[in-house]
């Protein structure tokens, strides 16, 4: 008898036909190293060793400043510089989930979630009213110039730095607007700060914009577009208005009206604006699905054994109406990156942390070339990953695509 071929689940025929297209794979490994960088980068560039001694026992003055808030004061740096330290562990946890068959997205959300969970107990100061025992604050101590006293004392010192020993917001007016070279390979700006640096951390601001405003806004779409695809009706009717009188409005237009009128711009408002305003396109995409997927044989056996409408909805209807959301999500991340570039470009982003617009926006006014290439490339290439990876998930969600 001829053996039953092997039957393969849906997401196994999309992750089959994704690997086929070569762009996307070299896309979705650019994407993984480029978080690589944004996690390691003070692994790359740091002004406190990763080993210190002086003759009275080793220390690690780079692990205890990850969490000083006098030199990482943005929760952005604190998530990742947290990741950092955890890495170890998760890649552990999910070796053991993977060895013990029990790697599923519901495990891996889970350890997202315990993440997500220790970056909000790290970054507050307070605890309700009383201090935070994780929120750190320390003098900085400048081991390059302590190295070099010690040197010149001659007295015995070992200490490792890091590649680049720099801190993306060291200023030196003495180095102003220097031109790329073996120290200073970007470059510096007006300020003196080393552009090579503040690009390697700003990965960090790039990319976390990305993702937290795309699932801000990809929350808000599925919620309504599932709620006007499944009722209908008069929900139907008053979620569809107000999709059509959001779109009317020019988005990037009505962002920066929004944050304009905030005072203390920080990061995470950006995100936050950017998300509240770019969820309709999702929201039609899961109305139409939901209006497909209701009438079929599996949501009417669903309503006919009585179950829940929430559980209809986000247990049954949802996880297949999810294909065009993901390819939407993809290329999502990338559009919100060039919109906080574009605001820290007009000077409207958080002016704290490293953003690639902001040295945009400074090459510009000092009309240096160094100054406006390396942020401009740096965008195009994340952009551009993003968007091949988005293709990538495109053509393997259509069943006309596969072979």
């Amino acid at each position: 008898m001829t053996p039953e071929p092997e039957r393969l689940s849906y997401w196994a025929l999309v992750r089959q036909q994704f690997a086929k297209n070569r762009p996307a794979v070299l896309g979705l490994w650019c994407g993984v190293g480029l978080f690589g960088l944004a996690i390691g980068a003070p692994l790359l560039a740091l002004d406190q060793p990763f080993l210190w001694s002086e003759g009275q026992g080793v220390s690690s003055p780079l692990l205890a400043a990850l969490f000083n808030r006098l030199l990482f004061e943005n929760g952005v740096d604190i998530f990742f510089n947290l990741l950092l330290v955890l890495t170890p562990a998760y890649a552990a946890a999910l070796w053991l989930l993977r060895r013990g068959g029990r790697l599923t997205l519901r495990a891996t959300s889970l350890l997202i979630g315990l993440h997500l969970a220790l970056t909000a107990a790290v970054i507050p100061q307070t605890w309700f009213g009383a201090p935070n025992p994780f929120h750190h604050e320390a003098p900085i101590v400048d081991y390059r110039v302590l190295e070099a006293q010690r040197i010149r004392a001659g007295e015995p010192v070992t200490a490792v730095f890091p590649p680049r020993r720099i801190h993306y917001r060291e200023t030196d007016p003495e180095r102003s607007v220097r031109p790329p070279g073996p120290q200073f390979l970007l470059g510096t700006d007006l300020e003196g700060r080393d552009v090579f640096v503040r690009m390697l951390y700003g990965t960090r601001i790039s990319l976390t914009i990305g993702v937290v405003a795309v699932a801000i806004y990809v929350w808000i779409g599925i919620v309504l577009g599932a709620l006007a695809g499944y009722f209908g009706g008069w929900v139907d009717v008053a979620i569809s208005r107000l999709i059509e009188v959001m779109i009317c409005i020019p988005s990037f237009f009505l962002i920066l009206t929004l944050v304009a009128l905030v005072q203390d711009r920080s990061i995470f408002h950006v995100m936050v604006i950017i998300g509240v305003t770019s969820w309709t396109g999702v929201a039609r995409l899961v109305r139409a699905e939901f209006l497909q997927q209701r009438e079929l044989e599996y949501a009417l056996a669903a309503r006919a054994l009585g179950l829940p409408r929430w559980r209809v909805i986000f247990r049954h209807l949802l996880p297949n109406a999810l294909g065009p959301v993901l390819v939407s999500a993809t290329f999502g991340v990338a559009s919100a990156i060039i919109t906080e570039s574009s605001l820290a470009f007009l000077g409207l982003g958080d002016l704290s942390v490293p953003s690639w617009g902001e040295t945009l926006n400074a090459g510009r006014l000092e009309m240096k070339p160094w100054l406006i290439f390396a942020p401009g490339l740096a965008i195009f290439f994340v952009v551009s990953v993003f968007n091949l990876v988005g293709e990538g998930l495109r053509d393997a969600l259509d069943p006309q695509m596969r072979t």
